[in-house]
């Protein structure tokens, strides 16, 4: 990232006013918690389900709506990190954990697309079995996301 983005990172209004708002901060802080919070409340259970737990759950009902909230979850999170980040862009550049959670996301966010592009997932709510492909993209998904919950908790500690 060029050192011109970083500095206009870092000086555009949102970024100011978190810096010099701590009431803002927390606000914008606790949103990106609640977006991490949809995120895992959301693809966990349908993860496990999809795994073979929870068996008398309706795939069905369950799979769209959680997929829903999921996504909320995701955009919610992005957007308000991408707020947080802008707070001290070079610094969290600077940071190992940083980076290793946004390779994470990245690799989670793949795989959200390729499990939604998967047949068998789409056919997993009416099928009587679920597709060894879905269990594999699901365990990944599973694995993903809490290492990038791992990462994330990790940036403050470097």
């Amino acid at each position: 990232m060029s050192a011109t983005l970083i500095e206009w990172l870092g000086a555009w209004p949102g970024a100011v006013l978190l810096q010099n708002s701590g009431t803002f901060y927390l606000f914008v802080n606790a949103a990106h918690i609640l977006g991490i919070g949809l995120i895992l409340g959301a693809i966990l259970p349908l993860d496990l389900r999809l795994l073979g737990l929870f068996r008398s759950a309706p795939l069905a009902v369950l799979g769209p709506f959680l997929s829903r909230a999921a996504a909320f979850g995701v955009v919610l999170a992005i957007l308000t990190g991408l707020w947080l980040f802008s707070v001290r862009p070079a610094h969290y550049l600077g940071n190992a954990a940083f980076l290793w959670k946004l390779g994470l996301l990245a690799l989670a966010l793949v795989n959200i697309g390729l499990q939604h592009g998967n047949r068998h997932f789409r056919t997993a709510g009416t099928a009587g079995s679920i597709h060894p492909s879905v269990r594999v993209l699901a365990f990944l998904s599973m694995a993903l996301w809490l290492s990038a919950l791992v990462a994330g908790r990790w940036i403050g500690f470097l």
